[in-house]
């Protein structure tokens, strides 16, 4: 076989020359190929969606799609969920192998197991007592370490359920990557502040004492969305001086305070849909990524909804926003030439494990 056509041919395009290969390749392709486009993608990207969502929506498409090819438009995390959910004659592909994900990247299998053997240390018996939940912002290993353990999966769409069905079943939970999801899905259940404590993975035993890991019971790894902390209650504060008679909605990554300030708090699916549900001429400030925030904003305009972005400050997934017209025209031109470039695939001891983790998910959800 020929050998792929390599990238550099591709990087100088100008957009709208990538745009018109997209769509001559695409053509080619036909029900060969599915392209999956999370909410945060660039918008020149997010106009050749087949299907678009955010993590729980995009895991349930990529298990029921029947396609070839799944080009995933989003980060690695995503791609390999595509991979572990999708037939084993499917093949997943990230456009850029560069879009990964920085609040991932905050917990590690390494990290993770050592987290777990302290805690048995602590506790005795740590498999009967705690349940790990994982973000599905996580790598593939992570999910098989929760397939593996008795734990779950979880989005920022279902938290609060999984949380539900983790302790129904041990005492405890060790809640990884994102703190703030964590913290206020366990809010929503009436868990106090002082039961969920930050476990600072740098630290022998997370920084805590003996006593403080007892008496947890969420325990939330020290991680957090680059995005999303930089967001403020003060942003909220002068707006609703501005717009008394204004709307809050944030995605629950913000901290805990900006959560409490906000008057309706969902993930990016909730978001939308309560945005587009509100009545008319309605103004809305909304804490989540820039290109989801100014794509609806375009979408509702029409009904006379003022739709702003929270920070003063340009905040995009600048990881999501690797994937660029250059780099899915190069994708679906090697593709449509019988190259597989960008690969995605989870070997399959570990794909089999995270698949547990993710079947509980989807079960409970």
């Amino acid at each position: 076989m020929e050998a792929a056509i390599r990238f550099d041919q591709f990087n100088a395009l100008a957009d709208d020359e990538a745009r018109e290969r997209i769509v001559a390749a695409r053509q080619r392709l036909g029900d060969r190929l599915v392209i999956l486009c999370h909410h945060y993608q660039r918008a020149d990207v997010y106009r050749h969606a087949d299907l678009t969502g955010d993590s729980l929506k995009l895991s349930r498409l990529a298990a029921q799609s029947d396609a070839e090819f799944i080009v995933f438009c989003g980060v690695h995390f995503m791609a390999e969920v595509a991979d572990i959910l999708s037939k084993p004659e499917q093949i997943s592909i990230l456009p850029d192998l560069a879009a990964g994900c920085s609040m991932a990247d905050m917990a590690n299998l390494a990290k993770v197991g050592r987290a777990w053997r302290e805690l048995d240390a602590v506790l005795g018996g740590v498999e009967s007592k705690v349940t790990p939940v994982t973000y599905i912002n996580s790598a593939a290993d992570l999910k098989a370490f929760c397939g593996e353990h008795g734990g779950i999966v979880c989005t920022s769409s279902n938290a609060t359920a999984i949380l539900e069905w983790a302790f129904a079943r041990r005492e405890k939970v060790l809640f990884f990557p994102d703190q703030h999801l964590g913290r206020w899905s366990g809010h929503k259940m009436g868990i106090p502040l002082e039961e969920m404590v930050v476990w600072n993975p740098d630290l022998v035993n997370g920084g805590l004492s003996d006593d403080e890991i007892r008496r947890a019971r969420i325990l939330l790894w020290a991680g957090h969305c680059s995005v999303h902390q930089m967001f403020q209650p003060g942003h909220i504060e002068k707006w609703r001086k501005e717009h008394p008679d204004g709307f809050v909605i944030s995605h629950p990554e913000t901290s805990f305070e900006v959560c409490l300030h906000s008057d309706y708090v969902g993930s990016t699916e909730y978001i939308i849909k309560t945005i587009k549900a509100a009545p008319a001429n309605t103004r809305w400030l909304v804490g989540t990524e820039l290109n989801l925030v100014s794509r609806l904003a375009e979408e509702v305009r029409a009904e006379g909804k003022i739709v702003q972005f929270m920070s003063p400050m340009v905040c995009m997934c600048s990881f999501m926003g690797r994937i660029d017209p250059q780099h899915l025209a190069w994708c679906l031109e090697n593709l449509a030439e019988g190259k597989v470039v960008n690969r995605i695939s989870v070997p399959p001891h570990e794909a089999r494990l995270a698949r547990l983790a993710l079947d509980r998910m989807l079960a409970v959800s």
